[in-house]
């Protein structure tokens, strides 16, 4: 049996691969080897998953429980790790009622539009036990030219409005298209009407829930739409998202960081250091990183192994590691990923 004594130290995953009708190959440029052939299309890759079943009402699947990649905890699910460990892993960080990581990670490769979708907002959570909330963040990782992302409706649209929209297959003139480019980084509340489209690989960060309704599936068929659970779930008009993705940047010689996005639920930052430097990693909670390129190694206490990191690759940082540092091997840069809830001074 592990010795819970046995120090901490950064996690790595095995990814969760998905195949979807709107996926591609675009994941194989981080270094990935994907599952099937070259026909074989993976939309999702889940990063860091602590998932309990979703509501059957929606379009999403069962449990999904990550499982450690790396070091003496290899083969393990993290949410083992977090029963056994409980604050040296998770700091002040309270696990969702089950018991889980308040966390779900994955890179999503759309090589043609997702589905417009929404998850529930709070009015419909609190009313149908095993529908949860479902935040999210997309930072753009590549963008092909002319790509866009739907983030609501417009001002204006009613509900009979959109159904007769589903009803003509002309959603997309009733939704707000944002242009984007790689580096953007956009919040999507819960409740949001939204769609990726075609062209756009992602980073998503979001609240642990895959409840999903879809309202329209761009003519495709087979899959279900969820139209009655999505109108009870809109929040009708473009999402005011000004506060949570006020930037601010700090420079130093050899680190820069930059405030993306800043929520009840978790806070991005994206962080550059120089190749050849290395900086004490400060942590009293955890923390995921999502390496955008470079390579670097994480050291903590004596007697255990630095674990190497790279491009492309999430790993979770407890917030109990003793003595811990990174070294960059060549300049990199990654998203952090902290936890307002967790600090000791709540945020003003």
């Amino acid at each position: 049996m592990f010795r819970p004594s046995v120090p901490l130290y950064p996690l790595k995953f095995q990814p969760i691969y998905k195949e979807k009708v709107w996926g591609g190959r675009r994941l194989e440029k981080l270094g990935r080897k994907l599952p099937g052939d070259g026909t074989t299309k993976i939309g999702e890759s889940w990063e860091l998953a602590d998932l309990a079943a979703s509501s059957p009402s929606g379009a999403g699947g069962g449990a999904e429980r990550s499982v450690i990649a790396n070091g003496p905890l290899a083969g393990r699910t993290l949410h083992e790790v977090i029963a056994e460990h409980g604050p040296r892993l998770m700091g002040r960080l309270q696990p969702t009622a089950d018991g889980g990581f308040p966390l779900l990670v994955k890179f999503l490769d759309a090589s043609e539009n997702l589905s417009v979708q929404v998850h529930p907002n709070r009015a419909y959570a609190r009313l149908h036990p095993g529908s949860h909330l479902k935040s999210e963040a997309w930072y753009i990782v590549h963008a092909e030219p002319g790509a866009a992302i739907y983030k609501g409706v417009r001002a204006g649209v009613r509900p009979q409005d959109l159904r007769e929209a589903i009803a003509r297959g002309t959603v997309e003139e009733l939704m707000v298209k944002v242009p984007v480019k790689a580096a953007d980084c956009h919040y999507l509340p819960s409740g949001t009407c939204h769609a990726l489209g075609a062209g756009v690989l992602v980073a998503e960060i979001q609240t642990p829930s895959d409840t999903t309704f879809r309202v329209y599936d761009w003519g495709r068929s087979g899959r279900k739409l969820h139209v009655e659970e999505a109108l009870q779930c809109i929040e009708w008009g473009p999402p005011d998202t000004r506060r949570a993705e006020q930037r601010s940047h700090i420079a130093g010689l050899f680190t820069t960081v930059t405030r993306l996005i800043t929520c009840d639920h978790f806070r991005i930052d994206k962080v550059r250091m120089t190749e050849g430097y290395e900086q004490e990693i400060p942590y009293d909670q955890p923390a995921v990183w999502v390496v955008l390129q470079g390579s670097g190694r994480i050291r903590s206490a004596k007697g255990v192994e630095p674990v190497a990191f790279e491009q492309g690759q999430t790993l979770l940082l407890p917030a109990g590691m003793e003595d811990a540092h990174v070294a960059l091997d060549r300049d990199t840069a990654w998203l952090e990923v902290t936890f307002p809830q967790a600090l000791a001074e709540p945020i003003a």
